[in-house]
């Protein structure tokens, strides 16, 4: 290198790749780019894949990360998710693509705001010069030493496909390279550039690559050099998410509080029942009252893959400090409703200890546990209201005894989360489940 440009480091004296790698000539260009936007180091990130490309981050003087083969566009997509102002550049190769062409997918079609460019030299240089995804027909190779009979990615074509924003074919060879690098930087949304070059190790030496060799395969194999691809007319992947955000917080319930701090310690409660009782969606009341009650609420559901059938169970935590850590292995507290949910969270109940309560379905079995065990009859008095309102009966209950949480706030908990067809019956069958408890 006889001239380094501002973004490379500036100890860098020379680049590690065979002499005449396109890598060589493509890093310079995408140096002169960024120098052609003014990029901010400290807002640039080069995400570099797996391969002789892997070698490129860390000779430019910002933010860098090198992954696993395949996988740089995913790491690209959560650093942009995470702070979308930055910079995102991935450089890859046609190795990376075949690796992890569904990345390609999945970025294209969100809009995802990163630059992809891939160094495509037709052949995984790095191990010894194997074929890849986009090696040409006939194609010399290290596996294909009488020519590759497999058709090549269009890896623009895929990404057209897919909605990608901005898509161009270019190769190092082209002297407005760098210009079309930072076009596609200053793209709002994702863009990618199949970037043809030379592996002056392997393929060029197998297979006579020059410039004219490039154009042949091209008009051959119908793939056009230029930009292909300058849309307008979508929005961005980030800004998406953040007008998506808005619209679910604009609809989002009001959960400020409302009603005096109850709880003084943080409560696991195991919710079990069979399918159809409303587990889940009266552990989400449960979370709900707490919060509106100053606390802090997690919730995890489990229930099996079919739907009417089985048990349905949720683990909630409630608090008067913020909850850091979801799991539990011995609760505090349980309500279980059906033989289903019994069986389900057993081994739960057993570990239970001494000082933390289990209200249960009258007619469920009997079984060991240090907790003191309460049993009422839910289903029959859920019967006279609806038969589904089981787990607010049971709820209800078992909140009158401990005192956790005013039954105000669990009513209007209700009422924020019911449908109006449903609201009176719910609130009947809090009513009953509470007053059992209050008149026992």
């Amino acid at each position: 290198m006889s001239e380094l440009q501002t973004y490379f480091k500036p100890e860098v004296k020379s680049l590690p790749f065979c002499p005449g790698c396109g890598h060589t000539t493509n890093l310079s260009h995408l140096d002169k780019a960024m120098k052609l936007i003014n990029a901010d180091p400290k807002r640039t990130v080069i995400v570099t894949d797996i391969g002789c490309v892997g070698l490129s981050d860390q000779y430019f003087d910002v933010h860098a990360f090198h992954g696993l083969h395949g996988r740089s566009i995913t790491y690209a997509t959560g650093i942009k998710l995470a702070n979308p102002e930055l910079n995102v550049i991935v450089l890859m190769g046609d190795g990376g693509c075949g690796i992890g062409g569904n990345h390609i997918v999945n970025a294209a079609r969100r809009n995802v705001g990163i630059t992809v460019m891939v160094f495509n030299n037709f052949n995984f240089g790095m191990t010894g010069g194997e074929h890849s995804v986009t090696t040409p027909f006939g194609g010399l190779t290290a596996t294909t030493h009488s020519g590759n009979i497999e058709a090549p990615l269009d890896i623009i074509g895929l990404a057209q496909v897919c909605g990608a924003g901005y898509a161009a074919r270019m190769t190092t060879f082209d002297k407005e390279l760098p210009s079309i690098m930072a076009e596609a930087m200053t793209y709002k949304g994702f863009a990618i550039l199949d970037i043809w070059e030379f592996c002056t190790a392997y393929y060029s030496p197998r297979n006579d690559m020059d410039k004219q060799s490039m154009i042949a395969i091209s008009e051959t194999h119908n793939l056009p050099f230029g930009i292909l691809t300058n849309r307008t007319d979508r929005t961005e992947y980030t800004v998406a998410l953040k007008n998506q955000e808005a619209k679910t917080l604009k609809s989002a319930p009001d959960l400020n509080q409302r009603f005096d701090q109850l709880l003084d310690q943080k409560i696991e409660l195991v919710l079990s029942g069979g399918a159809g009782q409303k587990i889940k969606s009266t552990a989400a009341i449960l979370g709900q009252a707490a919060i509106l009650s100053g606390g802090f609420a997690s919730q995890k559901d489990d229930y099996p893959i079919t739907v009417k059938t089985g048990y349905s169970s949720a683990e909630v935590i409630i608090s008067p400090e913020n909850i850091d850590y979801t799991g539990m292995t011995a609760p505090n507290a349980a309500l279980i409703l059906s033989i289903e949910g019994y069986n389900k969270e057993k081994s739960k109940l057993v570990a239970m200890k001494a000082g933390s309560v289990i209200f249960m379905e009258e007619s469920l079995p009997e079984f060991e546990t240090e907790a003191t065990v309460i049993r009422k009859p839910f289903e029959a008095i859920a019967k006279k209201i609806d038969r589904n309102s089981v787990a607010l009966v049971g709820l209800g209950a078992l909140l009158a005894k401990t005192k956790w949480l005013s039954r105000e706030s669990v009513e209007s908990a209700i009422g924020i989360s019911q449908k109006a067809a449903y609201l009176e019956m719910s609130l009947k069958a809090l009513k009953a489940g509470w007053e059992l408890e209050s008149q026992a």
